[in-house]
């Protein structure tokens, strides 16, 4: 029988080293890799595998793209049947067929995972969106319970499908906050075009953070934003996008459904690179709150 309450993470950054600590808070057995030798449990990629017991569960928490093809091949070679790859990373949804044939010619078992929480997921516990086999989610599922939020299970975890199913997921969500980031945006350059009326804009934010429709949590970050640098005089208007929401617009095109709000959004994030404006100084500041994102300096 698996052991799941030993588990191997590959990725110590920003997200994968709070995950790695709130696992171990949870009374799981965590060996993380990561090349920057300060932060690793093992020297090498080989010492991680050893670490865990059969069959093993490796979770590779890396930057979307040509790094995790890497990790995923690399750990692969070391891995031996049964063994379970859980991709939590950003992968494009497309990708996640070919590391599952590709894990399958060694008979490795393989889930992809979206995973929201940002820098905040240690503390509040992490979305998760599963992809993949009943039996290979409800192997992994006392890690995904350690990591999601307290309270109902369904209320931060969802198995969406088969493989593919959880980056699909979190594509799409993270297309809805490039839109709600940006809605919050633009209404924070109204209220600051207007400053002979609109004497305190934080404390506007604030007052709408009870009893109104439009509170969030990005309108708590954003507050807090606003609490730490009122007038974003230290933060460009520059916003880079990861590539999730230009994915979400390809999907829309595929699938010939309309979304026009976040396709919007995405575009003021290109002009954002053109000229410095207040509505894209919050969005870059909301970026940095939640996802610990870097901003330019103004």
């Amino acid at each position: 029988m698996a052991d799941t309450t030993h588990v191997g993470i590959i990725g110590l950054g920003k997200m994968g080293g709070n995950m790695r600590e709130r696992m171990r808070a949870a009374g799981l057995t965590v060996t993380g890799y990561d090349p920057n030798a300060e932060v690793s449990d093992v020297a090498e990629l080989s010492d991680l595998v050893d670490a865990l017991p059969t069959p093993r569960i490796v979770w590779v928490m890396v930057p979307s793209g040509p790094i995790t093809d890497s990790v995923i091949s690399d750990v692969a070679a070391l891995l031996e049947p049964g063994d379970l790859v859980i991709d939590g990373g950003n992968t494009r949804f497309t990708d996640d067929q070919l590391h599952r044939d590709q894990l399958a010619e060694l008979k490795l078992d393989f889930v992809d995972v979206g995973v929201s929480g940002g820098i905040w997921g240690l503390e509040n516990g992490y979305g998760l969106m599963a992809g993949g086999e009943k039996s290979d989610i409800e192997r992994a599922m006392p890690i995904f319970d350690a990591l999601r939020p307290e309270g109902p299970r369904d209320e931060g975890f969802v198995h969406a499908g088969p493989v593919g199913a959880g980056h699909y997921a979190k594509m799409v969500h993270n297309g809805i906050e490039y839109a709600l980031m940006q809605a919050w945006a633009e209404g924070f350059e109204l209220l600051v075009s207007r400053k002979d009326l609109i004497e305190d804009v934080p404390g506007t934010f604030k007052a709408w953070q009870r009893g109104t429709v439009v509170r969030s949590w990005l309108l708590e970050l954003l507050v807090k934003a606003l609490e730490e640098d009122p007038e974003f005089a230290d933060i460009a208007g520059y916003v880079e996008d990861s590539g999730e929401g230009r994915w979400t617009v390809h999907e829309a095109l595929n699938q010939a459904v309309a979304v026009p709000t976040i396709s919007a959004a995405i575009f003021a994030r290109f002009v954002s690179r053109q000229e410095d404006s207040p509505s894209m100084k919050a969005v870059a500041a909301l970026r940095n709150q939640f996802g610990g994102h870097s901003v330019r300096k103004s």
